[in-house]
């Protein structure tokens, strides 16, 4: 049984809203403003091979002929734009290409036709083509784009982009470079992520070899956003192993796409001036019959192919509205963030100076901040990234000089005096036994007029400064490490604060000469900070000197008793804790004590020379170290570096200097020209999608409203419980309700008793006796209320009395049976509490009695 298609007037292609128009109008007024040169944009684009039938199908939906050639297909983009209005109407605009120089963008931009009549649009479009240089001996493809806006009575609300079809192999009049720009031009359209392709595929030719499907999966893998077009399918015999591939392709189950396949039947060539009618009803009568009638309905013919892609491309824009917005944020305030890097316009002489001033206010405070180690300003980005960290100028120091003063200490001295056996390395692993040897084969050699027993003091500085070698290489290595971090951060904040051209100027101009100054005062301090300790008499004042002495002599006087009181009691050598219980003569063990002398004189004078020495390294390093921090690297470099380029600097500038660094070059000036040109369209297109976001919430709202409040409750039982008012106080005294145990005037409470807020009844109408109390639940929760979830008649509720006021009476409802003791028959309040936590833990209330809150 065939198909019974349904021809497509216009109650079927005018199925899209106002409000579906008008999100479509949007995206294509940010298009026409130029913003998709910046900002991709939500768009359904064409794409086939050759000859597959794509401009048939542009005619089939905008009811429009287009002009076709057998040999020659389309050779520039087109924006199809279709819109429902009572006039038709066509217009043609040219979007010049990127190639183009500005006198041929202007004379494109100034190409605009308008025509009444849909028969007169060919001839517009040869115009066009005339404009554009596409004539018979001139290039056969354009990056320009063509704009074709047409609207009319049954026109559907619908955007489309028409690509020049992809080329198999280059031919006479198609070069290699003609196949090779199209074939960039339509991959970097169905590579926009937020294009729907519209791959089509013509019946024609075995799909498998056509590049359009090829291409489609390689940009989306998944399918996602693509919608096949199956064209020409009259081609195919009936009954045929194509006819049946064309099918199971039309069926989704070949090549997957998520958006489906649609299929069309165009016109041939010797139907190729029939009517519009005729051609759809042609269609209509093709699919009506055949295998074609196992297919859906909705994915026949151009009567239902205009809604689906309106829908498609609807559903497209509304899920790429909040990204849309928030490119068009990042792109304003990128722009924002060059075009203050470039400055104001500047061609005057006070127009440049005052620009560097500026510039010099922003550097000089980045470089304090840095140097204070204040951190705030977004130039000094995140502190867990490489360039964060370097740019933080005060923990990079603070760092650097840490490890400084670790090294010293670990890697500062020559040789490493150790007790046990000398060995090669670095430090030089000299036992106490060699280096005394050392000293003394020195003290030999330097030998003056001293006493036996005593040496010379100029030893002690020889001594040194053999042991404190490695310090200017240690010290030379932190300031060049530190001059590199400051170099960076310097560089880094006059790059912030200016632009490339402005910043080389500067570098090359005022902060490298400044730069180098400071760098030679830091190495001067640095040199009269190391003098002392590279030659001279060593000289300090310090009284960790005497003290590192003494505590030397003593450690030496500890070793030397330790080692002959163990040899005198028989220990282990090396044994530092123990007891002893045999008798020993002390006289004996007085002489077995060392004695302070030694027959050696010399080796007692190497002894105590090296004491000194050591004592006195360890006052030096110390010094260096702080010096090398506070006077050489704070004091030299560190205090003057925002002063290397501030306003007071920018104010002695010479006048032929000053235009050198703070003239606009030409690109300057182009780059501004475009910059502004790109902010002003995006701040446009943020604003018009602001405002479709205004109008859509206010819509939402009017056919969405809020839910009313909640009523007040009403039950078939109950009956309505009113909100809690002031009244029910005011009525105590005139009905309590509380249980008789309960009242003040109950009758074993002759003194007025607290009263139980959990303690709630049930009550019937004036002049009826009330059911007993119920045990309430300790919260309330309104929200179970108001959501249907009141307990039900007879069972406990809600514990706030001040919320109920009138209650309907209860009708037949039976006596409740209490657990632990009606309040009513015990002797008092504190019999009924004590029976009441016996039961603690057990279902309270068997009975119908309620509770409401």
């Amino acid at each position: 049984m065939g198909n019974d298609i349904e021809p497509h007037g216009p109650q079927s292609i005018l199925l899209q809203s106002k409000d579906h128009g008008e999100l479509l109008d949007v995206i294509d007024i940010l298009r026409s403003q130029g913003i998709s040169r910046y900002i991709s944009l939500p768009q359904i684009v064409v794409c086939g091979d050759q000859s597959s039938g794509k401009s048939s199908v542009l005619e089939a939906v905008s009811g429009v002929r287009f002009p076709t050639k057998d040999n020659l297909c389309t050779r520039f983009a087109t924006e199809l734009i279709l819109r429902r209005d009572p006039e038709e109407n066509v217009t043609v605009t040219i979007t010049p290409g990127t190639e183009r120089t500005e006198s041929e963008k202007e004379k494109l931009r100034g190409f605009h036709g308008l025509i009444s009549s849909v028969e007169e649009f060919p001839t517009l479009i040869r115009r066009a083509e005339e404009a554009m240089g596409l004539g018979i001996d001139t290039k056969a493809f354009s990056d320009d784009v063509l704009r074709v806006e047409i609207s009319g009575p049954g026109q559907s609300h619908l955007t489309l982009v028409d690509l020049p079809g992809l080329i198999h192999a280059e031919n006479r009049q198609q070069s290699a470079r003609d196949v090779k720009l199209v074939s960039s031009l339509v991959r970097t359209y169905m590579a926009n992520t937020r294009s729907i392709i519209l791959a089509v595929v013509s019946a024609k030719n075995d799909y498998a070899n056509q590049i359009v499907t090829k291409l489609a999966r390689e940009v989306d893998p998944s399918g996602l956003r693509t919608l096949g077009i199956i064209t020409k399918p009259d081609t195919l015999h009936a009954g045929s192993e194509s006819e049946k591939a064309f099918l199971s392709l039309a069926k989704n189950e070949d090549v997957f796409f998520r958006l489906g396949w649609h299929l069309l039947r165009n016109r041939d060539y010797t139907s190729r001036d029939c009517s519009l009618e005729e051609r759809n009803e042609a269609e209509n009568q093709f699919f009506s019959h055949g295998i074609w009638t196992s297919l859906p309905l909705n994915s026949l013919g151009v009567g239902t192919l205009k809604p689906r892609l309106s829908t498609v491309l609807k559903d497209q824009i509304i899920h790429e509205l909040s990204k849309l917005t928030s490119d068009l944020e990042g792109g304003i305030k990128e722009s924002r963030t060059r075009l203050t890097n470039l400055g104001e316009a500047r061609t005057t002489l006070p127009e440049q100076r005052l620009y560097l001033i500026r510039i010099s206010q922003s550097f000089s405070s980045l470089v304090t901040a840095a140097v204070d180690g204040v951190y705030s300003h977004d130039f000094f980005g995140d502190a867990m990234t490489a360039e964060g960290r370097s740019k933080r100028l005060r923990a990079t120091i603070q760092n650097l000089l840490l490890d400084f003063a670790e090294k010293m200490g670990a890697e500062g001295h020559y040789r490493e005096i150790v007790d046990g056996p000398s060995e090669h390395g670095y430090p030089l692993k000299t036992s106490r036994a060699d280096y005394t040897k050392h000293v003394q084969d020195l003290m030999r050699n330097s030998r003056g007029r001293e006493l036996p027993g005593t040496f010379n003091p100029l030893i002690i500085g020889d001594l040194f400064y053999e042991q404190s070698k490695p310090w200017k290489q240690l010290v030379d290595s932190c300031c060049e490490s530190i001059l590199a971090a400051v170099r960076f951060c310097i560089e880094s904040a006059i790059s912030h604060t200016a632009d490339e051209f402005t910043k080389d100027g500067l570098l090359r101009e005022i902060i490298d000469a400044a730069m180098a100054d400071q760098e030679e005062r830091l190495q001067k301090r640095i040199a009269e900070i190391m003098r002392p300790h590279l030659a001279g008499h060593p000289i300090t004042y310090n009284l960790y000197f005497t003290d590192a002495i003494q505590e030397a002599r003593q450690e030496h006087s500890r070793k030397d008793q330790t080692e002959h009181l163990n040899a005198f009691f028989g220990q282990a050598p090396g044994t530092t804790d123990g007891w002893v219980t045999s008798k020993f003569s002390m006289s004996k063990l007085l002489e077995a004590l060392p004695q302070r002398s030694k027959e050696n004189m010399d080796e007692f004078a190497c002894s105590e020379a090296t004491d000194c020495m050591l004592a006195y390294y360890k006052v030096a390093l110390k010094a260096v170290v702080d010096n090398v921090a506070v006077l050489g690297i704070e004091q030299c470099l560190l205090s003057g570096l925002a002063d290397m380029f501030s306003p007071n600097v920018v104010m002695t500038v010479p006048e032929p200097l000053l235009q050198e660094i703070a003239a606009e070059t030409e690109d300057a000036q182009a780059e501004r020209k475009r910059l502004t040109h790109k902010l002003g369209v995006l701040e446009i297109g943020l604003k018009t999608l602001n405002r479709l976001n205004r109008q859509r919430s206010a819509v939402y709202l009017q056919e969405h409203p809020p839910p009313p409040p909640p009523p007040i409750l009403q039950s078939p039982s109950l009956g309505n419980i009113e909100r809690a008012t002031p009244k029910r106080h005011e009525n105590e005294k005139k009905s309590d309700r509380r249980p008789t145990a309960m009242r003040e005037d109950g009758p074993d409470s002759p003194t007025p008793k607290p009263r139980n807020p959990v303690q709630r009844g049930v009550w019937k109408p004036s002049g009826e006796q009330a059911s007993e109390p119920t045990q309430a639940p300790e919260s309330t929760n309104v929200e179970e209320v108001f959501s249907g979830r009141l307990a039900p008649w007879g069972q406990a509720n809600s514990p706030h009395e001040e919320e109920t006021t009138v209650m309907e009476p209860l009708a037949e409802a039976p006596p409740p049976k209490w657990e632990f003791g009606n309040p009513d028959s015990v002797s008092n309040i504190s019999e009924y509490l004590a029976n009441k936590k016996k039961a603690k833990g057990r279902k309270s209330v068997s009975g119908p009695a309620v509770e409401v809150g």
